[in-house]
């Protein structure tokens, strides 16, 4: 196989993989997931891994096209993502669950919110970071059908570490008991606080370095 190919789709795995970051999403989806039984977080679970792989072969098969059609820059997608999980933040720092987290007794068999679409899938697993990371490998694909293959075999596998990571830690962290679910649940609100802003600066930051290099 050619080795250029092989340095590609590694370099492609392990960029994606920090981007990612599977061990940093645990505690976060343990925390939303603390009232839930064992079986149905193991199907939300399995639900927010295929969406967010979903979402990253999309843009990798039609991003650039779908975006430049539509004129939304990866900018816009990195304040919205922002904006959207610090109001998934807000009710965490309070020991709190709110509507945008996760669906109360009388919703569950209704369309009331999913937490594995929102936020676990949409923007934790798959959001503008991985996006943008994408959006970045598929410039450098230069038209060859292996590299982009390549691209799509690391990205499957950085969600099959993802799967492994959040499946394993989830039953770790549950030794914690409920108390200290409670306490990460209030750490990790702000942790979320804080990486929403982030998102939202680079934002920010990424479409004024845009306009200043036309």
């Amino acid at each position: 196989m050619d080795q250029d190919l092989i340095r590609f789709g590694l370099a492609a795995f392990v960029t994606l993989v920090v981007v990612v970051d599977p061990p940093g999403v645990v505690p976060i989806f343990v925390a939303l997931t603390k009232d839930e039984q064992p079986a149905q977080r193991r199907r939300i679970l399995i639900r927010a891994v295929l969406i967010a792989f979903g979402v990253a072969l999309f843009f990798l098969i039609a991003g650039r096209a779908v975006l430049s059609y539509l004129g939304v820059t990866v900018h816009a997608f990195a304040i919205s993502g922002g904006i959207l999980l610090f109001a998934t933040a807000m009710p965490m720092l309070f020991g709190q669950r709110g509507g945008l987290q996760a669906p109360d007794g009388r919703e569950r068999g209704s369309m009331g919110p999913d937490i594995s679409v929102f936020p676990l899938a949409i923007p934790m697993l798959s959001g503008p970071g991985l996006i943008a990371t994408i959006l970045l490998l598929t410039s450098q694909v230069e038209g060859d059908p292996r590299r982009l293959a390549a691209v799509a075999v690391a990205t499957a596998l950085v969600f099959l570490v993802a799967f492994v990571s959040l499946y394993l830690g989830a039953r770790l962290m549950a030794l914690l008991g409920e108390g200290g679910v409670h306490i990460a649940t209030r750490v990790m609100g702000i942790v979320l606080a804080a990486l929403a802003v982030q998102y939202v600066l680079n934002g920010i930051s990424g479409y004024y370095t845009s306009l200043l290099s036309r």
